[in-house]
């Protein structure tokens, strides 16, 4: 019975797979659904088994991103790296790596759809609206155990919004210039905010 079924698996993986691709590099609405079975090796009959509609391959893939996020990307990225702002930064210098792997080519796959999805379904912009969140969920762990490193005023979840901002918007630019000198720019100041943050709860503490 498992044995059976594993083909199939391995098939919907590999659909699944190419169209995360595609959809980095091409853009949702320029991706064709023989561009996904060009790529993946696979006829209509099996995509259509799977997906029905294109959208319900969009979905699949947004799905992909929320199950990848730690394995495929926090937890890489923070390898050897303890202390918890250091960890933020070490996620920040993975986005930086992958730009000068790609020349600047290399644009958030999920910023990406954002802005290409205007009008999304209420269900697709759910999903991005979760990916989203667990990145930022995951950075805003990182400020919370810092304790008291930071300042008892200090909102967290807003601070690690204003991190998710700053990496978009420095890929953004950085793609746009073809230049890594704007994203390091964009996490040069946030590391100089985060600095000053630092030295506020030193002086918190001391009139404590």
């Amino acid at each position: 019975m498992e044995t059976d079924r594993a083909p199939a698996r391995t098939t919907r993986e590999r659909i699944v797979a190419e169209a995360l691709r595609l959809f980095w590099e091409k853009g949702y609405g320029s991706t064709s659904i023989q561009d996904i079975l060009r790529a993946a090796g696979a006829n209509s009959g099996s995509l259509y088994h799977f997906f029905p509609a294109k959208q319900d391959l969009l979905l699949a893939v947004l799905d992909g991103y929320i199950e990848g996020l730690h394995p495929e990307l926090l937890e890489p990225a923070w390898q050897g790296v303890a202390d918890p702002i250091e960890r933020v930064f070490a996620l920040l210098a993975k986005y930086r790596e992958l730009l000068i792997e790609t020349d600047c080519f290399y644009g958030c796959p999920l910023g990406s759809l954002a802005l290409e999805l205007h009008e999304p379904d209420p269900i697709v912009r759910e999903k991005l609206a979760a990916n989203f969140s667990g990145w930022t969920e995951a950075v805003r762990a990182c400020f919370e155990a810092a304790g008291n490193r930071l300042p008892s005023w200090l909102n967290r979840a807003e601070l690690a919004q204003f991190t998710l901002t700053t990496m978009e918007g420095g890929v953004m630019q950085a793609r746009t210039h073809r230049d890594i000198a704007t994203f390091d720019a964009s996490v040069r100041q946030l590391k100089t905010y985060v600095g000053m943050l630092e030295q506020a709860a030193l002086q918190e503490a001391a009139g404590a």
